[in-house]
């Protein structure tokens, strides 16, 4: 199940062009392309003639070219031209889904589109800030997008899946502390007066004693922001150097997920190494958590009927956003507003 009534990440801004570029999210198969102008288009991946792939056709000005039969749609979905006949029926059209590029990402709106506001597209302003350097990383994650948010909820995880690049046995040795306000859950963590972990300190040249955080904001259900660094031994947070971990998950079907990564920093902004090193490092752990995750995912599929998972005080954050998003999927379930059957023709 999903919540359909939020903006997903579809695609990063510069893999989208005039060349018809196929994603699924939440089991819907969307082509995005851009118009003439440069505008990004969502449709439907689905001819109405008899639902082959749009995306395995072509762009003609600003519409798509089914190529099978050669039904052309407009950018609003709807027929423009049946080359077998002059005239069009009426059902020949394709469902449009609304867009908003911004930052870097383009976001899609699975749901009802009248619900669709643009000002809900959560901040992630520091990948294009000049003041700020942006590594940035895309993965398919062979697992639920459950099992993304509850690894980015609990970093105690970074003390042993991550050893030689993040983690440290200090991090699961301090406390967590969690706030909810509204659908955002915030999951912050002080680890005062310890060494940077092998990665930063590398890439900032940090030896010595700091005090290190990460408080993880979760937008339930599609962007996490980690908001990471270390300072001066009891020093404000803001003076130190500072982290902005962005993490977009989309859902793909109930066993995979699209993966939008951005590690954006405030220091060594144009040192090319730095950024060079931190691309393979991260590197390193997007596909440590990817390979973590794909064994997860086998061992819930196996799991016995009835057995759950054994939280403890570290997942109080997974725990309040579980019901936060079990929350918004009922909801939804329970509004009378149409919500679009995944697979269903537009």
């Amino acid at each position: 199940m999903y919540v359909l009534n939020t903006w997903y990440v579809a695609a990063w801004s510069n893999e989208v062009d005039r060349k018809p570029v196929k994603r699924v999210i939440c089991e819907q198969p969307l082509v995005l392309f851009r118009t003439q102008n440069g505008t990004p288009v969502a449709l439907a991946d689905r001819c109405a003639h008899r639902a082959f792939p749009l995306s395995e056709g072509r762009t003609i000005g600003d519409s798509i070219e089914c190529g099978y039969h050669g039904f052309t749609y407009g950018e609003d979905g709807m027929c423009t031209k049946v080359p077998a006949q002059s005239t069009i029926p009426e059902r020949a059209k394709v469902r449009k889904y609304p867009l908003v590029e911004k930052d870097g990402w383009i976001w899609a709106w699975m749901g009802d589109a009248e619900l669709a506001n643009p000002a809900d597209v959560p901040d992630t302003h520091w990948m294009t800030d000049p003041e700020w350097a942006t590594v940035t990383h895309s993965f398919h994650f062979k697992c639920r997008a459950g099992l993304i948010h509850d690894n980015l909820l609990d970093l105690t995880h970074e003390s042993f899946l991550h050893k030689t690049t993040v983690g440290d046995d200090y991090i699961y040795e301090h406390g967590i502390t969690v706030e909810v306000e509204g659908s955002v859950v915030s999951v912050d963590r002080l680890m005062p007066s310890v060494e940077a972990p092998p990665l930063y300190a590398d890439t900032m040249d940090a030896r010595g004693l700091f005090d290190r955080f990460h408080c993880t904001e979760f937008f339930v259900p599609n962007l996490h922001v980690l908001h990471s660094g270390i300072t001066g031994e009891g020093k404000p947070r803001a003076e130190g150097y500072l982290i902005k971990v962005l993490n977009g998950i989309t859902p793909i079907d109930e066993r995979n997920s699209w993966y939008y990564y951005a590690f954006s920093r405030n220091f060594a902004v144009d040192d090319a190494q730095a950024t060079e090193d931190l691309r393979v490092g991260l590197n390193t752990v997007l596909q440590e958590d990817a390979d973590a995750l794909e064994a997860q995912e086998i061992g819930m599929q196996s799991r016995p009927a009835g057995e759950f998972d054994v939280l403890i005080a570290q997942d109080g954050g997974v725990a309040k956003a579980r019901r936060i998003l079990s929350t918004l999927i009922k909801r939804e379930q329970a509004s009378d507003t149409a919500r679009p059957v995944a697979g269903a023709r537009a």
